[in-house]
C-alpha cells in the first residue's frame, strides 16, 4: 500500500487558521461507512445521529503550553524550546530550534529568569535533554510563561488559549490536542446524556509524532511513535456495556479509537489499563470495538486519513474529502467535523 494512494489535492485557503466563536456551530459531513453516502450538517446537529444506548469516548487529554520562547544566557540569541515529554527531576525531552544553539551545557532563560533550562544531553532524532529551575509549581509557571504548540499549519497567533483545549480536559500531558472534541460545549454534551447516549472518558496523551509525515513511500514501513494511555475501571465498564447490548461505541477522534484498539483483547473487551501504544491504523484493519468515529478532516498522506480509510475504504473517505473541498469545508485542527457511520 503506498503513501500516494492517501493524497488529496487541498486549496491553502481551506486550512482553518481560527476557531469559531460558537465551537459547535462548524459544519459536519456524515459519511455512510458502507455505502459512501454523504450529508451536511451544523455540529449541534450530531445529537440526531447518536441513538441511546450508544457510548460515546472522549479523550480527556490536556494540552501543555508547552512551547517556550527565551534567550541563550549571556547573548541576545532567541531559543524556541517545545516540551515533549517529561523525565524526571525537572529534566524534559525537547524540540530546541535553532538546535546548533542548544549544545550541552547551553543555559536558556525564559520569562527574565522565572524559568532557565541547562541542556543536559542530546538524544534521538537530535532532541534536547533539559533540566528546568524554577521557584513555585512548574505548571503554573508553565501556564504563565508557556504558549499552546499549534501545528505548523496555523500561522494565526491564538487569543484564548482555552481554544485549544477541549471543554472536557482533565489530564495534563500532551503536545496537540484531540482536535475532534474541540467542537463539543458542555451544554451539547448534556443533552447528549440527557438522550440515553454514555460518555466514557479515555486519556491518550497525544505526542508531536502525530504530525509527523510518511516519509516512506510504503505505509508498511512507517514506524509511529509511542503515545501513553490510560482507560479506568468506570469507561472499560461503559464500554463493554453498550457492545454487549449491541449498541455502537463511536469516538470522538483518532486518540480516543487507537486507545480502546490498543487496549481490547481478541474478543473485543477492555478493563482497567494504562502503558504505550504505537499503533498503526491502515486498510485491512479489522476493528475490535470501535463502530464510528467523529473525526476532523486530516492531512493528505498523513496516518490519520489512512485510519479512517481503514473504517470507512479509501475510495469513500477520499470521495467525502473532495466533497468537503468542493464545498469549502474547513480543514485540519481548528476546521469542520466529520461522523464516520
Amino acid at each position: 500500500m503506498k503513501r500516494e494512494d492517501f493524497y488529496f489535492d487541498l486549496p491553502e485557503e481551506l486550512i482553518a487558521q481560527d476557531p469559531l466563536e460558537d465551537r459547535s456551530s462548524s459544519r459536519l459531513l456524515v459519511l455512510d461507512k458502507e455505502t459512501g453516502e454523504t450529508e451536511h450538517h451544523v455540529f449541534k446537529e450530531i445529537i440526531d445521529y447518536l441513538e441511546e444506548g450508544d457510548c460515546l469516548v472522549i479523550n480527556d487529554t490536556k494540552v501543555l503550553p508547552a512551547r517556550l520562547i527565551g534567550a541563550k544566557m549571556g547573548t541576545d540569541a532567541k531559543i524556541e524550546v517545545l516540551l515533549l515529554k517529561r523525565k524526571e527531576n525537572d529534566i524534559w525531552e525537547t524540540l530546541v530550534k535553532p538546535g546548533k544553539k542548544a549544545k550541552p551545557g547551553t543555559r536558556i532563560s525564559f520569562g527574565g529568569g522565572l524559568l532557565i533550562g541547562e541542556v543536559m544531553d542530546i538524544v534521538d532524532e537530535g532532541n534536547r535533554l533539559i533540566q528546568f529551575q524554577y521557584e513555585g509549581i512548574f505548571e503554573e509557571v508553565l501556564d504563565e510563561l508557556g504558549q499552546m504548540p499549534l501545528p505548523p499549519y496555523i500561522t494565526h497567533h491564538l487569543e484564548d488559549k482555552n481554544r485549544y483545549q477541549t471543554v472536557y480536559a482533565e489530564h495534563t500531558g500532551s503536545a496537540a490536542a484531540p482536535t475532534a472534541g474541540l467542537h463539543f460545549t458542555r451544554e451539547l454534551l448534556g443533552k447528549i446524556e440527557e438522550k440515553g447516549v454514555n460518555i466514557a472518558r479515555v486519556t491518550l496523551h497525544v505526542g508531536l509524532g502525530t504530525f509527523r509525515p510518511v516519509k516512506v513511500e510504503n505505509i508498511l514501513e512507517h514506524h509511529m511513535h509511542s503515545e501513553f494511555y490510560q482507560i479506568d475501571e468506570e469507561a472499560a465498564v461503559k464500554i463493554n456495556t453498550a457492545k454487549e447490548a449491541g449498541h455502537r461505541v463511536i469516538c470522538v477522534g483518532t486518540t480516543s479509537c487507537r486507545t480502546i484498539e490498543s487496549a481490547a483483547d481478541e474478543n473485543g473487551r477492555l478493563r482497567a489499563v494504562s502503558g504505550w501504544t504505537d499503533i498503526f491504523i491502515y486498510p485491512g484493519y479489522r476493528f475490535k470495538i470501535l463502530d464510528g468515529l467523529i473525526t476532523n478532516f486530516h492531512l493528505p498522506e498523513s496516518t490519520l486519513i489512512m485510519l479512517v480509510s481503514a473504517l470507512a475504504g479509501r475510495e469513500h473517505v477520499l470521495e467525502a474529502y473532495a466533497r468537503a473541498v468542493e464545498e469549502r469545508y474547513r480543514f485540519f485542527s481548528f476546521g469542520d467535523a466529520m461522523l464516520v457511520v
